[in-house]
């Protein structure tokens, strides 16, 4: 009964493979999943589905692996988890690193990795149009907030919850945190001559939560604490206190308003209407007033002809004379 249910079963499994039989001139070999260290991260990222696959033409080879996550945010924080720290940004997309012999990028939600080889532009669009459920939620910007002078390159992670909060700053416990109000970090690296530096930038959902959590934050020990709006930056026993102020004071929160309401045209204006009203009255007036003496000046014109008497005479039948 087993092997019938696996013989059944086995096509539809290979049709559901998501990375496709061939790219460019390659043709694929064997899909299989591949190995997830730290799967509590993975989860907590959202990670959904993965597979990886081999590639090969004559005797060159290379391997693609593809993640699909929940949303763009947790794609994003898997990318700068698995960005290998001597990776140069890349063109190939918003969200794109490679070494020499490497690409890794970020298509909506799906992250991607191909080993021995790059893939052209040409190549991956024909790959990301048979991708299925595609988030393209616009990402965080929290990221952006953090400062750029002395940030150690790709020593970015973004923090979803308890797991990589551990993971990555182990310094601040998950109820200092306090991700039940929803928080999200970014989390960075800062080289300086007393030593490295690490800073965490929280979001809340409120100014008003950001406010209670600083102050618990400030208590952290060696620890050094501000708030920005609905954020709060932290910066984790600093070996150069001068330097962690120099970062904190380039944390800046800045609001951005986006008005969605209708703005009225001058064809709202009842004034407009009115005069409008009067305007097409005049006209009517005028078009009546010239169309009446045309008629009348057509009517003496034949009066003054040879035929107008006739013209214009009135048929009587006199019914009523005996």
């Amino acid at each position: 009964m087993k092997s019938l249910l696996t013989a059944i079963l086995l096509p539809s499994l290979a049709t559901a493979a998501i990375l496709p039989d061939a790219m460019g001139p390659y043709q694929r070999g064997g899909i299989s999943k591949p190995a997830l260290n730290d799967q509590p991260i993975w989860k907590e990222y959202g990670l959904k589905s993965s597979e990886t696959a081999s590639y090969q033409k004559g005797p060159t080879k290379f391997t693609a692996t593809l993640w699909q996550l929940q949303d763009t945010t947790g794609a994003m924080a898997a990318f700068e988890w698995q960005r290998p720290p001597s990776a140069t940004p890349s063109t190939a997309a918003m969200l794109a690193a490679e070494t020499p012999a490497s690409l890794l990028l970020v298509y909506g939600n799906y992250l991607l990795n191909f080993g021995g080889y790059k893939p052209s532009k040409e190549e991956l669009d024909d790959l990301t149009a048979t991708f299925r459920n595609v988030d393209m939620t616009v990402l965080p910007v929290l990221s952006s907030y953090l400062p750029s002078n002395g940030l150690v390159p790709n020593s970015q992670r973004y923090i979803l919850g308890p797991v990589s909060l551990q993971k990555f700053a182990p310094g601040i416990a998950p109820s200092l945190a306090a991700f039940h109000f929803g928080a999200e970090a970014q989390m960075g690296v800062f080289h300086n001559a007393k030593g490295d530096t690490q800073m965490l930038i929280f979001n809340y959902p409120t100014p008003q939560i950001a406010m209670q959590r600083v102050g618990e934050f400030q208590k952290l020990n060696a620890a050094v604490a501000k708030r920005s709006g609905p954020m709060v930056a932290v910066v984790l026993a600093p070996p150069d206190p001068d330097f962690a102020e120099n970062l904190l004071s380039q944390v800046r929160y800045q609001a951005e308003v986006t008005l969605d309401e209708y703005v009225p045209t001058r064809k709202d204006n009842i004034g407009n209407l009115v005069i409008n009203a009067f305007v097409l009255i005049g006209i009517l007036l005028a078009f009546a007033v010239i169309s009446g003496f045309a008629l009348g000046g057509y009517r003496a014109l034949r009066r003054h002809s040879r035929h107008g008497e006739e013209a214009d005479a009135m048929i009587t039948l006199h019914l009523l004379e005996p």
